[in-house]
């Protein structure tokens, strides 16, 4: 396997929107393209079962 040393980007079509995915070694980002602001997910969220709750806060504090 390639270790994940580095941030690695590609572009995302859902439906009509394009949107950037980022995937690091941290986590994982995903933004509509052009925008800096998005969803995030941390490995440890995700690993732990706290992902639902950390994305649900985060659309809570958007809002």
């Amino acid at each position: 396997m390639t270790p994940l040393d580095k941030p690695l980007r590609r572009e995302l079509a859902i439906g009509e929107d394009i949107y950037t995915l980022t995937i690091s070694p941290d986590g994982m980002k995903l933004v509509p393209k052009g925008k800096r602001k998005g969803l995030e997910l941390a490995w440890v969220d995700l690993v732990s079962g706290d992902a639902a709750i950390a994305t649900a806060l985060q659309a809570s504090l958007r809002d």
